[in-house]
């Protein structure tokens, strides 16, 4: 190995030139070796940065809970038997008695035969699934659609109560507010979905007993009407809804006619404990906390 130049091996000459080589060498990188220093600690520093942490993805909205209430809950399905097991106890009573009716005005039902008016949505057959689904805001058109293109699902214990009915020789109405809405090939194409839907949940319809919104001029969305002219012609024994207005007339904010006042929270509750005889005594309500007239009022 070669060996290193010492003071012992060179002369004085040779030392004190590679002394003064050394010191010029020196002052020339001294500048670098400190910058470079620098620059390491710096990067010793300053730490990298850290990768951004994955965005998580939107939690999905859930549905409202009155309508994870009718969806899933055993609860809904036994207020809905309770209905119309209740319905089923007290049919054969009102049938024998020929003055009994369940329309509080109806002077004529004596002699006439027994019916039964129905209200449709909520009440024999359930839009839960598409209230699950739909995105606001609401409009009928997407309702039909989403019923044109389903199967129905029928309310617990609506198919075989209706069935009961008959059988006893009672004539049934389905009294909806599903609107009609003209085409340029129908007047009523609602009509046929609804017609469908009854059929789909195991209720037998058709254009003799289903009645919409709309489907004349003078029956708008107060069913008052509708009732009163099957009154003309049967002792309506009982009513079967999931709103007020299936049973009471004018409980919405905005009056149809023949109503010319708007109804209010007050008004309905008033209204409700004025026929308070009529509850679970021909009048049987299924429960719908997801819409109805009660919405409507303040």
């Amino acid at each position: 190995m070669p060996r290193l130049p010492t003071r012992d091996n060179l002369n004085p000459k040779q030392y004190k030139a590679l002394g003064m080589s050394t010191k010029n060498l020196i002052r020339i990188l001294l500048p670098a070796i400190v910058f470079c220093g620098l620059a390491s600690c710096a990067q010793q520093a300053v730490a990298p940065a850290a990768p951004a942490a994955p965005v998580a993805p939107a939690a999905e909205a859930r549905p409202d809970s009155s309508i994870l209430w009718v969806r899933d809950s055993a609860e809904y399905a036994a207020l809905a038997l309770q209905a119309y097991t209740s319905a089923t106890k007290d049919l054969r009573g009102m049938i024998a008695d020929p003055l009994w009716s369940a329309l509080p005005d109806q002077t004529n039902a004596a002699g006439l035969p027994p019916a039964i008016i129905f209200d449709v949505d909520e009440t024999l057959v359930t839009n839960v699934l598409f209230q699950a689904q739909h995105e606001p805001p609401f409009t009928n058109r997407k309702l039909d659609e989403w019923n044109a293109s389903t199967t129905a699902v029928p309310v617990p214990g609506a198919a075989r109560f209706v069935d009961f009915a008959r059988g006893a020789g009672v004539e049934v109405f389905f009294v909806t507010n599903r609107p009609c809405e003209p085409n340029e090939q129908d007047p009523c194409p609602q009509e046929e979905v609804t017609i469908d839907d009854l059929n789909e949940a195991g209720i037998l319809a058709d254009e003799s007993n289903v009645m919409m919104a709309n489907e004349r001029p003078e029956w708008t969305r107060e069913k008052k009407v509708r009732r009163d002219l099957i009154a003309q012609n049967f002792r309506v024994i009982m009513l079967i809804g999931d709103d007020l207005g299936d049973f009471i007339p004018c409980t919405r904010a905005r009056p149809a006619p023949p109503c010319t006042e708007g109804a209010t929270q007050e008004s309905r509750k008033r209204d409700t404990e004025r026929h308070a005889a009529y509850w679970g005594n021909g009048w049987y309500v299924l429960p719908n906390p997801m819409h109805g007239s009660w919405t409507t009022v303040e």
